[in-house]
């Protein structure tokens, strides 16, 4: 019997097995009791075959190309305590919509943390602060895809009330792995200038911009970074970190934070946590990045 991405069963549970050993030694050796992942995607089944589909076009294997009920197992049999359903509208209209479905989905998912999202558009703040008030705890925001400017007039209410709620953006800002018309520092620089409170989360560490997302972390105690896909051989390919910039990351090490972008990886979910280990920013650091960060900003210590 053969899965959607073409494995077979077989192959693949011994493949996933040989992870979940993986990362339970892992975990056991940092003494923790697993992993918080604030990057995975979740998102209806027909929005996300059109994700698949345009990877599919640009030639990027999706490793874990499965059912959404396989997906969330195989995160729980990866030792991954608490995920996101990170999801983003293209276009005005669909956030509303996608925000009910991530709703359900929380419900009906208790170690998913309850994602939401939006878009310039009228009516924006209502739904917003709706979904604040039913329990969404961390909220995604897709500059490039949405190819929106952060400071458009129609989203400056919802900032000051994220702000006011303390409740995390996700947000994909950074110009990688192709620049959009308002992505870069220079925006985020802006927001944060307005509202110095916002609980961003840099999505991929700003990549290719690390140094000057790293700047605005210094600048501003709640902007923190994921680590996701940065430091892989994927991404080292295509947009290496910085060598001069490792002190600056292990200074941030308290506000860096574990992604990974299960499912849509070309490579195994192991990859990122080797990526991070071999750096040799010590365990302190990465026990804070895999699971203590995480832990403290979402409450789950």
């Amino acid at each position: 019997m053969c899965d959607p991405s073409g494995a077979t069963e077989s192959s693949t549970s011994t493949s996933t097995r040989a992870e979940a050993e993986y990362v339970r030694r892992f975990a056991e050796r940092l003494g923790v009791p697993g992993l918080i992942d604030v990057h995975t995607h979740f998102m209806p089944e027909r929005v996300l075959n059109k994700v698949w589909a345009f990877f599919d076009g640009v030639d990027w294997a999706i490793t874990y190309r499965h059912e959404e009920e396989r997906r969330v197992a195989l995160l729980r049999e990866f030792g991954v305590r608490a995920f996101t359903s990170m999801l983003y509208p293209h276009k005005a209209g669909m956030a509303r919509w996608l925000n009910g479905w991530s709703a359900d989905f929380a419900r009906r998912t208790p170690d998913c943390l309850h994602t939401a999202t939006f878009f310039p558009e009228p009516g924006v703040e209502t739904y917003v602060r709706e979904a604040v008030e039913s329990g969404a705890r961390v909220f995604k925001s897709h500059i490039q895809v949405g190819a929106y400017d952060p400071n458009d007039v129609l989203i400056d209410g919802v900032w000051g009330l994220l702000a006011e709620a303390g409740v995390p953006i996700v947000i994909h800002c950074g110009s990688g792995p192709h620049p959009g018309k308002h992505t870069g520092p220079e925006p985020m620089a802006k927001l944060l200038a307005r509202h110095p409170r916002l609980r961003l989360v840099i999505a991929h560490m700003g990549m290719p911009e690390y140094a000057e997302f790293f700047t605005l972390a210094e600048q501003y105690e709640e902007v923190r970074l994921d680590t996701t896909m940065a430091f892989t051989d994927f991404s080292e390919r295509l947009m290496p970190f910085p060598p001069g910039e490792a002190g600056r990351l292990a200074d941030l090490g308290d506000r860096v934070l574990l992604g990974s972008d299960f499912p849509n990886i070309p490579y195994p979910y192991t990859h990122q946590l080797d990526s991070l280990e071999r750096l040799g920013l010590g365990d302190d650091w990465l026990r804070g990045v895999v699971y203590d960060n995480g832990a403290r900003l979402f409450g789950l210590e």
